[in-house]
């Protein structure tokens, strides 16, 4: 995977690498789909959640430019995925996920890979870790159409977020980097990626006549 699909598509950050081939990403995948956890697609964990493309979130971690001084934030934790990668590279993590079965399953999974500078919430994902701000990565495992202030609010000074934007229900997104510098918050466009949106994060739903 590493080899294959991330260096071939610009991932030459040599801890992300690292952080991507330490990780067993098939232990963050149901039982009957580990033949298929290294594939370079985003995988189904359940109705409506996704492990992401190893390759995009590769991309956008390095976006983030997590050092080891970093306290980040995740949100969508899922089965624990990219909040072990990121953990691997920051202080600390606080983790998010709406959704009380795969928190449990984050935990687990990070707990048994002794990732213990994770910590994984229960609660909606638009509403971000409000107690643990500011952070100077936040990282959204999924797509999201904008993202809300509450959570562009919890960046610090000079952090980073890094997250799919597909505006409009769009089917192919923008991995982009938003840069906090005073009350501005820069914004850059990478690449393309058609990463399933996030819950809490989908557009509204339009009228229909």
């Amino acid at each position: 995977m590493v080899e294959s699909q991330l260096r071939t598509n610009t991932v030459t950050h040599p801890g992300v690498l690292a952080a991507f081939i330490e990780l067993p990403r098939e232990r963050f995948v149901p039982a009957g789909l580990h033949d298929s956890a290294y594939v370079d697609e985003d995988i189904q964990l359940k109705p409506g959640r996704f492990l992401m493309e190893p390759m995009v979130l590769a991309r956008l971690v390095q976006l983030a430019a997590v050092g080891p001084k970093d306290k980040a934030l995740v949100l969508g934790a899922a089965t624990g995925y990219a909040a072990a990668a990121v953990a691997l590279l920051a202080q600390s993590v606080a983790a998010v996920e709406a959704d009380r079965q795969l928190a449990d399953q984050a935990r687990a999974n990070l707990a048994a890979l002794n990732l213990n500078n994770v910590t994984v919430f229960e609660g909606p994902h638009e509403q971000g870790f409000k107690p643990g701000a500011p952070y100077d990565v936040i990282l959204l495992d999924g797509a999201a159409a904008e993202i809300p202030r509450t959570v562009s609010e919890q960046l610090a000074e000079g952090g980073r977020l890094v997250a799919v934007l597909r505006a409009g229900g769009a089917l192919v997104g923008q991995a982009t980097v938003m840069t906090r510098q005073g009350k501005t918050l820069g914004r850059r466009s990478v690449f393309d990626a058609g990463t399933p949106y996030l819950p809490g994060f989908a557009p509204a739903p339009g009228f229909v006549f």
